[in-house]
């Protein structure tokens, strides 16, 4: 079965589930197809977290099971979206270890987050795409979905625009402590902002 290579371009707040996100993925050249994925909060930030490449202070799940795998040798080759029942995504870890080829079924959602800390392909079929792509120009008018730039990057901090940039780094470091990693994130940008506005 031909396999279709996708990339992550979006999360979105799912507007029909509270507490959810939807990561969206697009289907590479040639398409113009979206598929998007229901997913938690956790792994919507664990995703935000590597896209955005944030240091934080202590490994994430998915971080410790990175490094778990470069301590045993075992390298993640590509995900496969191979599945779909009832609205629920089925994948798989294809990894190769010690020359062998080793498939490992995962939610897809903790595959994604994996997927962009190895900087491994993503794949699905055509019949996953069929059930559940959905097309570019029809992509925004999808109920239930509001498309955002990955990852919240369009969001104003939650920051008092008067701040001092020490301030700001106490904000930032408190909310890494506590890792909640969107609000570090727009912090950081907004640390980013001003610091190039000053030179």
């Amino acid at each position: 079965m031909k396999k279709i290579e996708l990339e992550i371009i979006a999360l979105s707040h799912s507007i029909t589930q509270s507490q959810s996100y939807a990561v969206v993925l697009g289907e590479k050249k040639p398409g113009n197809r979206r598929l998007p994925i229901v997913i938690g909060g956790f792994e919507a930030q664990a995703i935000a977290v590597a896209i955005e490449n944030m240091s934080i202070s202590r490994p994430l799940t998915h971080d410790l099971i990175k490094n778990l795998c470069g301590e045993f040798d075992i390298q993640l080759k590509e995900v496969l979206i191979n599945n779909l029942k009832d609205g629920i995504f089925f994948s798989k870890l294809i990894c190769e270890s010690n020359g062998k080829s080793i498939e490992i079924d995962s939610r897809t959602s903790d595959a994604l987050a994996l997927a962009v800390r190895f900087g491994c392909t993503v794949y699905t079929y055509e019949f996953i795409m069929d059930q559940a792509g959905i097309i570019l120009e029809e992509f925004d008018k999808k109920e239930g979905i509001e498309l955002e730039d990955v990852p919240s990057a369009s969001n104003e901090p939650k920051t008092d625009k008067k701040s001092s940039l020490a301030e700001l780094q106490t904000l930032l470091d408190d909310a890494l402590n506590k890792e909640d990693y969107e609000e570090a994130a727009r912090i950081r940008d907004e640390i980013d902002q001003r610091t190039k506005e000053d030179n």
